[in-house]
């Protein structure tokens, strides 16, 4: 059969795995799909010594991949949002299909590419973007196509889960931590994206709207970050049987969607728990096959083309008849549902609370009246030896089920006593049932 001629943009750390890939197995994944695939040109502002590109046509204008009659499928991993956005709607215009990596453009600009490929016909595959080498979009869009999932949570942002872990296995603080994930490349010199949660957020984003059939709700979802997470909140959390995870976790409630990235207490006993380092993992709740989970590197070289490949090689194998390929979210546009995302007030958890206080006689007692005040049951409380330091105590709590926003106006109050230290760390606990 004719080979698929590919075109690349972008040669760093994804574009150069990819090529590599396709090259060394070129003949295994021509006998998968049927017929060869080459890589036709490459677009890039540089070459990369970590791919050997010498006999591969390259141009330093990218937009000429875009435009290229001979390419079938264009390859984004540049990354970033304006440009990359342009050049995936200039070759969609042109009739090519798309191949990303590329999570934040999909999570907050998707529903119009989306669009714009629909109308030319063509195929935008993105199995890279989420998790890395791991295929969880396949494993939602499509081996999981006959369930109504549940819930599903993730450790979705390897540099996150690495800063956590050294925390709890070395006692250490997070900007030490932080500063050695950067001299490791773990994080970027800006680890904004990865310490916020804003890249695991992008990552559930598209998850969830796979998972419960609906739009890209990026600007909806609820994002917080590991700084404010210390050593003692860790070992506090594991002497109540809990370890700290920064997941996304997507819930199908009556109410709605719940979508929300934020450090959490889950039981130690649950594998999810003991995923550590700078591995992903993904659990999926759903109604036919239970719970599954998936686990390797969300990010790399290599483990990522694998993704990449993966969709290369489906969109050859459909390349006359692109209209079989699946829906992008796995739904047709107009079946898509409105169910609302719900804001992070409106969501119910167990929360655990580290409150340091004065070591003042009642002061317990206001504390607690304040949560009985507010409705709020306890299911757990202690507080730790006094600190020499400054007299002050954490008084560890752990709350039974209530309402965030419930919650928030109780922590005011109590920040309000004179004999507390504000702010009160408030952690959400998830069983994982």
């Amino acid at each position: 059969m004719k080979p698929v001629k590919v075109g690349i943009c972008g040669l760093g750390t994804v574009g150069s795995g990819t090529f590599n890939v396709l090259t060394r197995n070129a003949q295994s994944i021509a006998a998968r799909t049927g017929r060869p695939i080459i890589v036709e040109q490459i677009g890039a502002r540089r070459d990369n010594p970590a791919a050997d590109t010498s006999t591969t046509q390259i141009t330093r204008d990218i937009f000429d991949v875009a435009r290229n009659p001979e390419i079938d499928i264009l390859v984004e991993t540049i990354g970033g949002y304006d440009v990359a956005k342009e050049l995936i709607l200039t070759a969609i215009e042109h009739g090519k299909h798309i191949v990303t990596a590329n999570k934040a453009l999909i999570a907050e600009h998707g529903n119009e590419i989306f669009k714009a490929a629909r109308e030319k016909n063509v195929v935008v595959a993105y199995e890279a973007a989420v998790a890395g080498g791991i295929p969880v979009i396949k494993c939602l869009r499509e081996g999981l196509a006959g369930n109504q999932v549940n819930w599903l949570a993730g450790i979705i942002n390897g540099t996150g889960n690495f800063i956590l872990t050294e925390m709890g296995d070395k006692n250490r603080p997070f900007a030490d931590v932080l500063s050695e994930a950067q001299a490791l490349g773990y994080a970027e010199a800006d680890p904004t994206f990865d310490v916020e949660g804003i890249d695991a957020c992008h990552k559930l984003t598209i998850m969830a709207s796979i998972a419960f059939g609906i739009p890209l709700n990026f600007e909806k979802a609820y994002t917080e970050g590991i700084s404010r997470v210390t050593p003692a909140d860790i070992q506090y959390s594991e002497e109540l049987g809990y370890r700290i995870k920064h997941l996304g976790i997507a819930r199908q409630t009556d109410k709605g969607i719940e979508l929300r990235v934020h450090p959490t207490l889950i039981p130690a006993s649950r594998p999810l728990a003991n995923i550590n380092g700078v591995l992903n993992s993904v659990v999926i709740n759903a109604d036919a096959v239970g719970e599954t989970m998936m686990v390797g590197p969300g990010a790399g070289a290599e483990p990522t083309a694998s993704s990449v490949v993966a969709d290369i090689m489906d969109i050859a194998r459909a390349l006359e008849s692109p209209e079989a390929a699946p829906y992008p979210l796995g739904y047709s546009e107009d079946a898509l549902s409105s169910s609302p995302v719900l804001p992070i007030g409106e969501t119910q958890s167990v929360n655990y609370l580290r409150i340091h206080a004065d070591d003042h006689p009642g002061v317990m007692n206001a504390i607690t009246q304040i949560l009985s005040d507010n409705g709020i049951n306890i299911d757990a409380i202690t507080q730790k030896a006094v600190r020499e330091s400054d007299g002050f105590a954490d008084i560890i709590i752990l709350t039974q089920t209530i309402k965030e926003s419930v919650l928030d106006k109780a922590i005011s109050k109590i920040e309000g006593l004179i004999d507390i230290q504000a702010p009160i760390t408030r952690i959400r606990v998830e069983a994982m049932d």
